[in-house]
Formats: structure tokens, sequence, C-alpha cells
């Protein structure tokens, strides 16, 4: 049968699953989309994904397959496609500075390169945006989401299969980080629920294993969620990965858990505080690095550290701001590389990524294009953090009244994690500002771009 197999990857999560498709089909039936959808499965429709007569099985399917899984379509080896039409091609990195200096402000393009361009956006782009904007995690699946988190459940005497918690956990980290916010959503609920039983059942060192997974997935839980603005929710979702964290006994855990503190406190307006709160866990964190310090120390500090520079120039802190900076790049230094230990996307590179948005919120737009000129960005290790550099570019330059640029800036963003705009209130609200603030022909230009992607009022 393996030689029929188009779609390897799905068929061999099958067999390592020792699944028949028939108990495959029923699995897929049964799951919460299943029967909140009422799908009906079979072998048939199982063969027909892996021999991959179906390259992208419809959604209410991929968000079951994804529940089961733990896994995106993508990585089971299907391939996105809208009715028919191939999805756009991956476009080669892009730099800030072709971006920033691609047209100059004061010299509009000519009636005939503004058609090519405004063509160019649809065509490049528009097909995978609106694809993003369908599969954005809808009320049903933040309402899972929810419900997880505040509801209690019977726990089950089955054994904790740690290893394959462990891989889910790793699975939603890497694809929040690749910014498939959607995915994500879809099987947290599920794997939530699993960490809190097995967090009651297993015991010794399994069970510090089983907390520090739990404050992990609390940790994108919250993120998730702030980046929704859910800001009651996150705070739930951070104040669990606190006590996950705290049970683990593990320094490391505590310490990554105690960024998403700073980030609960910044988004509830509390900036002295988070400040303060870094520079106390930093101190402490700081007076026990040694000379030989591990990756993971360097990355949970440096990191640590970012976000309390961010928390400081919120509150228009300049000098502490500075201060948590240059102490986070001296890590950078230290560590010598662009990683993504403890799932921080730590390195050099993410400090100059962090001196953008330092330098935007204390208003230097024209110092946060600077920095962001000499970021490479190829190094940077996750499309999360690429995303976000190019919507705080975007914004300075939108506030140094460059419009035509801060658009093409924000169609980067889309272009390398699309859900960073489509899926989130903040992007959203960009595009919608530089579309009402442009001159006419760059303000036609970013309706007709937002009306591709579906998210356009």
């Amino acid at each position: 049968m393996a030689a029929e197999q188009q779609n390897a990857r799905f068929w061999e999560w099958r067999i390592k699953a020792d699944l028949s498709r028939g108990e495959m089909a029923k699995m897929v039936n049964l799951t919460h989309s299943g029967i909140k959808y009422g799908l009906v499965c079979d072998e048939e429709r199982i063969r027909r994904w892996e021999t991959g007569e179906v390259s992208w099985p419809r959604e209410p399917y991929r968000l079951a397959l994804t529940e089961l899984t733990r896994l995106a379509p993508e990585d089971l080896g299907f391939t996105p496609t809208r009715r028919g039409i191939k999805a756009c091609p991956e476009l080669p990195p892009i730099s800030i500075d072709t971006l920033v200096n691609k047209t100059s402000a004061t010299d509009p393009p000519s009636r005939g390169e503004d058609d090519v361009r405004r063509r160019e956006f649809v065509g490049l782009t528009g097909g995978v945006l609106f694809s993003a904007a369908l599969d954005e995690p809808g009320d049903d699946a933040t309402d899972d989401l929810a419900m997880a988190l505040v509801g209690r459940f019977s726990h089950t005497d089955r054994p904790v299969r740690l290893g394959l918690l462990t891989q889910a956990v790793a699975t939603a980290k890497r694809d929040y980080q690749a910014c498939r916010y959607g995915a994500v959503v879809a099987v947290l609920p599920g794997l939530l629920r699993d960490l809190q039983a097995a967090c009651v059942t297993s015991e010794g060192d399994a069970r510090l294993r089983v907390h520090a997974l739990s404050a992990e997935a609390h940790h994108v839980t919250a993120s998730i969620l702030f980046k929704q603005e859910d800001k009651g929710m996150a705070w739930l979702a951070a104040d669990r990965s606190v006590r996950a964290a705290e049970a683990s006994q593990s320094p490391l855990v505590i310490g990554s858990s105690s960024r998403i503190v700073v980030h609960a406190l910044m988004d509830g307006g509390r900036h002295r505080a988070a400040t303060d709160f870094v520079r106390a866990a930093a101190h402490r964190m700081g007076t026990e690095l040694r000379t030989d310090a591990s990756a993971d120390e360097l990355s949970i500090y440096g990191s640590l550290l970012l976000r309390g520079a961010v928390a400081a120039a919120k509150g228009g802190d300049r000098h502490t701001a500075v201060e948590f900076l240059d102490e986070a790049a001296d890590a950078g230094r230290r560590l010598g590389h662009e990683g993504n230990h403890m799932w921080t996307a730590f390195g050099p590179g993410n400090v100059l990524c962090h001196r953008v948005s330092v330098a935007l919120r204390l208003g230097d737009a024209g110092t946060a294009i600077g920095y962001a000129r000499e970021v490479d960005i190829r190094a940077l290790p996750i499309n999360e953090r690429k995303g976000v550099l190019f919507l705080d570019t975007s914004r300075a330059l939108l506030m140094c009244g460059k419009h035509d640029r801060a658009l093409h800036v924000l169609r980067a963003a889309a272009d390398i994690a699309p859900e960073e705009v489509t899926g989130r209130p903040g992007g959203r609200r960009l595009l919608h500002d530089i579309g009402t603030t442009a001159p006419a022909g760059v303000g036609r230009e970013a309706r007709e771009y937002a009306a591709a992607m579906g998210v356009w009022v």
C-alpha cells in the first residue's frame, strides 16, 4: 500500500499511530470539530488524503485533523490551494532598506506604474492573505480555549504519555512562532485538558516535567490571547503559566514564564510595575549567571530584559529602556548567535528588533527606521519576530508621513507572517490608518489590498 502514497507525511503519521484507515476516520469524526460539524469521515476520504487526490482538506476536516494529530495541515504534507488555484509561491527575503527606499514620498509613481504596482499587490499576496483571513480562529475556537482555561474536567486513569505531550507542546510553540495562530488555537483546548489531567495523575520527576510543559502551553495561550486583545483570558492564562512554572521547580521555566507576567502588566497599563518586576527578576538572574552560562540561561535573561525595555519605553522611561537594551545586547554578544533556546528567539538580531520597538514607543520614528535597516532579516530564526519587525517599521514610516513606504513594508509583514496582519486587531488598525490618512493614490492601493485580504470593513 505504501507505494501509492503521494502524501507520505500524512500516511506516516497514521502508521506511527498504529491506526487503520477506518480507525482514523472514526477518530476524526469524534474530535470536537467532528462532533460540532457532524463530519462523516470514512476510509475512502483517508485514502484520498494519503494518495494526494485531495491536496487541501476543506476547513471542518482541517480543524478536526489538527485537533487529532496536533500538527498543522502543512506539517502533515498538505498543500494550501484555493479552488484549484495554486498557492502563491514563497517570495524571496525582503530587505527593509530596499523597501524603505523603493519610492520617494515626494515623487509619487506615474499612473502606469501605480496600476502595475496595485496589480502586483493582489497578484502576489492577495490570495495568501485572503486564505489566511478565512482561517482565523473564530468565536467558537476562542470560546473552546476559554472553557479549557476555566473548566475542571474529570481525569482518567490512562497512563501519561510524556513523549506525546512534549511533542504536542513543541508543535504548538513552533506553530505560534510561525504565526499559524489559527492552527494553535485549534489544538490548545485539548492540549490544556490533557496536561491538566497529567499534572494530577503523574508522579515524581514526570510530574515536574508535565508542570513545565503546562507552563509552556499556557504561555503560548496567553501570548495568542494578548495578540487578540482578549485581556481577561490572557491574564488568566498568564497566571496559569506562572503557577505551573513554580510547580515545575525549574528556575529556567520560572524565568521563562516571568516574561508573560511582564506582558500582562504592560497590557494592563502597569508599565512601572512591569519595569520594576523585570529589574528585580533580572537582578536575581544576573547575580547567578556564570562566565560559562548556558545558552538557555543567557536567552531567558536577555529576553526578560527585552520585555523590560519595552515596558520602560511604554512608561516613558527612556533611561531604563536603554539600560535594559544594553544589558540584553551584552547577553546577546555572549550568546554569539541567533538562537531559539527555550523558545525565546533571542540573539543579537532580536535585540536590534527591540531597539526598533523601543524607539517607536518613545516617539523616535527616524531612529526606529535606522535600527530596522541594521537588522539581518534572514538571520532571524522565527517568522513572528520578522513580522513584528516589519509592522513596527511600517508604523514608524507612517509616523514620518511616508504612506507609500509604510504600505510596502506592511506587505512584507503579510508575505512573511500573514496572520500578524489578518489575525491581529493591531495589524488591521495599521492598514486602516494607512488607507485613511494616505494621499489618494496610496489610499486607493491600500483599500484594494485590504479588500483582497478580506479584512476591510
